[in-house]
């Protein structure tokens, strides 16, 4: 079977996906129903929870992306993990980055608290030292961003899976931010890749959506069987916006980040910068500025930019972590960990840089 590039997946994403009338683009399947001629004669579809044609398309497709077996849309991010917090009971322990999504945190924190289910322990996950001297018996799974939200920090992940091996772990990596157009955690031994799909992948800020990307034939089994237990998939429409949205990734993704590394040094030079943190890969960039007081000024001041709570679409955004993504973090926990209340976090949109560039730096002159 001929083995396409990634480019020409996200091109093809759809295609040739409805013989009886060839549609280039997949069709949006609405229906929730499907015939049976006779019993045990199905034709693959039944209800449309457990499976949608539109929405089988984009499985499909990002298990391609990825490397993986089998692809697992959900109706968000956050109820992606739910379903993979699902396949563990207590006393069973994650080994989290101590610097993840603040949502995240908020739902390992709340399960944990009040249901006794997964138990979080929060390590640096640039260190593999670290990752090993925190696992214990109860340890069941690694689960990482790289690089990491909002701090940027990465990690290795074809270290981190060799320890998962030796301990016969799950090693869960959230690639939200760099998509499999520029980095693969499967080539490297992750089990499962996990995405926001509202962000990059999805891309245009009109799609709620999350994806879990898997390898085995066991725990793919198992992921189908609580996702359609517990209902949380991805509609329709939304299936099909987000191929749409895969069309395009690539060449976003290559503008996002040619856009973001401009940006980096332009910041770099700014005196109201203390300091800018940058992976050196992708369009997330993180900085500081020098007074918090400057915080409000500053984006009050921004009228290219957009003040808000997401990121990976084609619009520049920025985000205030302390009030918006990790507010849920106790302050003194969340300052300790490096979010501080002057961190700002920036999604550097495909605007032409040299607007973006022109706002930022009519918004710093407002501070004194």
């Amino acid at each position: 079977m001929q083995q396409y590039s990634i480019n020409t997946i996200l091109a093809q994403a759809g295609n040739r996906t409805d013989p009886r009338t060839g549609a280039v683009s997949t069709p949006i399947f609405l229906s929730t129903a499907y015939g049976h001629h006779g019993i045990g004669e199905s034709t693959g579809y039944d209800y449309t929870r457990t499976k949608n044609p539109t929405r089988a398309v984009l499985e499909e497709t990002m298990a391609k992306l990825d490397g993986g077996d089998n692809a697992f849309a959900f109706a968000s991010g956050m109820a992606a993990i739910q379903v993979l917090m699902s396949l563990f009971k207590a006393p069973d322990e994650w080994i989290v980055s101590s610097d993840v999504y603040g949502g995240t945190y908020r739902l390992l924190d709340f399960c944990y608290k009040n249901n006794h289910t997964v138990k979080p322990v929060y390590v640096n996950t640039a260190s593999t030292e670290a990752i090993e001297a925190a696992i214990t018996p109860n340890t069941k799974a690694i689960f990482v961003e790289t690089p990491s939200n909002p701090l940027m920090e990465e990690c290795d992940v074809g270290a981190i899976s060799q320890v998962a091996k030796k301990h016969n772990l799950l090693l869960i990596v959230d690639n939200t931010f760099l998509t499999p157009v520029l980095f693969r955690p499967m080539d490297f031994g992750a089990d499962v890749t996990l995405y926001s799909a509202t962000k990059y992948i999805a891309g245009h800020n009109d799609v709620l959506a999350g994806m879990i990307v898997a390898k085995g034939q066991a725990l793919c089994e198992r992921l189908f069987y609580i996702q359609n237990g517990a209902g949380a998939v991805l509609s329709p429409f939304d299936s099909w916006l987000t191929i749409r949205g895969l069309k395009t990734l690539s060449l976003r993704m290559r503008q996002h980040e040619e856009n973001a590394k401009a940006i980096v040094k332009f910041l770099e030079a700014q005196p109201q910068i203390k300091d800018v943190l940058y992976a050196n890969k992708g369009g997330m960039v993180s900085f500081r500025l020098q007074d918090e007081n400057w915080v409000n000024p500053f984006l009050k001041s921004m009228k290219l930019i957009t003040f808000a709570e997401s990121l990976g679409g084609t619009e520049s955004f920025i985000t205030y972590p302390a009030t918006q993504t990790h507010m849920d973090i106790p302050e003194t926990e969340r300052i300790a960990r490096g979010i501080c209340n002057r961190l700002l976090r920036f999604s550097v949109g495909l605007e032409d840089v040299e607007d973006i560039k022109a706002d930022l730096a009519q918004a710093l002159a407002q501070l004194k």
